[in-house]
């Protein structure tokens, strides 16, 4: 499963359990990441021991798009059964302050930043 668009991608790899974005979400409000959504929905649906997002190469991330990612976080918190591990990037300014407030929310998110 995968959306691409002119300045980002969206994949879900299922062998691994793992969601990828890379490059500028910059959608026009929440109905606009509808696509989005579904495919992370559909990731959650996999009913997974663990399941992996990938935002290393997520360079831009718009308040809308965070929303729509933290009801991701939410709604694997409350799966109970499932484990989140978020990898991001030290190099992506945005990502050490946001990316920590998801612990918030998900006590048990596993979170790694690559240098």
């Amino acid at each position: 499963m995968e959306i691409q668009k002119e300045d980002y991608k969206v994949w879900y790899e299922p062998e691994t359990a793992t969601v990828k974005i890379q490059g500028l979400l910059r959608e026009n409000g929440i109905a606009e990441y509808k696509p989005i959504e579904q495919l992370l929905d559909h990731a959650i649906a996999q009913d997974v021991q663990t399941l992996t997002i990938n935002l290393q190469q997520l360079e831009f991330l718009n308040s809308s798009g965070m929303s729509i990612l933290s009801r991701f976080v939410i709604n694997v918190r409350k799966k109970k059964t499932m484990q989140l591990v978020v990898y991001g990037s030290n190099k992506i300014s945005w990502q050490k302050k946001s990316l920590g407030n998801w612990q918030r929310l998900m006590p048990s998110l596993k979170l790694e930043f690559e240098e």
